[in-house]
């Protein structure tokens, strides 16, 4: 949320470009609308002799808006309040109108861009009011100003309060808009890594459940038979490359963002090489297409073939099962079920099971994990899929 002002409206957006411009800037804005308006009155005082020749009072009544602009930066409202009220003294004493409002059009603008909308109309207003008060006051000038001269000045200030408005609503959109971008960025690079620590979760606790499954298989055997630990220290092997790879590429991904090469993303065609590997540790392991195949979005091949990967690395892990079952089918929804015989138990929400919950929410589907009534651990989830054509 935006900061407030003291009119109750939000300032970031008009305060900060002020804020960045630096200190010279203001300096030296004032400074040639200050050398603007002393040599503008002088030529102002040669066209129009019936006025007050222009002297030192007048010199400083012009060089005080000026001055009080190199402020304007930090105290907007006092700096218009300085530069209205030198230009309605400057009226009344009767010198002659010339560029001495320019002061006064750059300080409005500044407070109405600063977020002082309320008290700056309303500081013109009083303005206008001691305008109308010196000029009745003018010595110059026998019945005052006409009503055609009053209706010109108040023209110009709603046409300067009115420009100053119109760059503060586009100011407050541009701003805006490129709040709402900033946050969509900082979403979508939030999704990103959350996309990034799912898929880096399922495929290390995978590859590493197998390693360790594996790894006690080789051990046993190595002594006894060693000829038949070879095929472990194989599995070991692939599983560790993978997973050195799995972390490279994140890695890569963290470092280079979007312009990082993408590796293609599994699907239920590299189911085989999955149960293959949970089948090296002893497990086995059987694949039930209940309908045809059929080709998939790949966002709903990869959520089902993760859910897989995270039920068989559960059941790697905790179950102490010798066989598992996976069901797949494909007919109204995208149904994926793994069941297993080993000592079962309440579902721990942990990172998998949670992981599995996530993605399939964000597929419109659902996941159950509970023991089975009859000894074991069953997980089922539904997808909503479109076909692809």
């Amino acid at each position: 949320m935006l900061p407030q002002t003291d009119d109750g409206e939000a300032v970031g957006a008009y305060r900060a470009p002020m804020a960045l411009r630096p200190r010279t800037f203001v300096w030296l804005s004032a400074l040639g609308i200050g050398v603007f308006q002393v040599v503008g009155s002088f030529g102002a005082a040669d066209n129009q002799p019936e006025r007050r020749a222009i002297d030192a009072v007048a010199v400083v009544l012009v060089l005080l808006g000026p001055a009080a602009l190199a402020l304007r930066d930090r105290w907007p409202l006092p700096t218009a309040a300085v530069a209205v009220a030198a230009a309605d003294v400057y009226v009344g004493l009767g010198y002659p109108y010339g560029p001495i409002f320019v002061s006064v059009a750059v300080a409005l603008f500044s407070a109405v861009q600063a977020g002082q909308r309320r008290a700056t109309w309303s500081l013109a207003g009083a303005g206008f009011a001691g305008f109308v008060v010196a000029s009745a006051l003018d010595p110059r000038s026998d019945d005052g100003a006409s009503l055609v001269h009053l209706s010109m000045v108040a023209g110009w200030l709603l046409v300067v309060l009115a420009v100053s408005e119109v760059a503060r609503v586009r100011r407050d959109r541009t701003a805006e808009a490129a709040r709402a971008e900033h946050e969509e960025e900082q979403r979508r690079t939030a999704d990103r890594h959350l996309r990034l620590a799912q898929e880096l979760h399922d495929v290390l606790a995978h590859n590493i459940s197998l390693i360790n499954v594996q790894a006690s298989v080789a051990l046993h055997l190595l002594d006894e038979r060693p000829d038949e630990a070879r095929p472990a220290l194989t599995t070991i092997k692939d599983a560790s490359k993978e997973a050195l790879h799995e972390l490279r590429t994140a890695l890569d991904l963290l470092r280079r963002g979007d312009d990082a090469p993408l590796a293609p993303t599994p699907g239920l065609a590299d189911l085989d090489t999955l149960v293959a590997g949970v089948r090296a540790g002893g497990l086995d392991v059987r694949v039930e297409h209940l309908d045809p195949p059929e080709p998939l979005p790949s966002a709903v091949e990869l959520v089902a073939y993760r859910i897989v990967q995270e039920a068989l690395t559960n059941v790697t892990r905790h179950a102490r099962a010798r066989s598992v079952a996976i069901r797949l089918g494909y007919a109204d929804e995208v149904t994926v079920e793994v069941t297993d015989d080993g000592v079962g138990g309440p579902a721990v929400e942990g990172n998998g099971i949670t992981g599995m919950r996530e993605r399939a929410a964000a597929l419109g589907g659902t996941v159950e994990a509970g023991p089975r009534p009859g000894g074991g651990f069953r997980v089922a989830a539904r997808l909503p899929a479109r076909r692809r054509p």
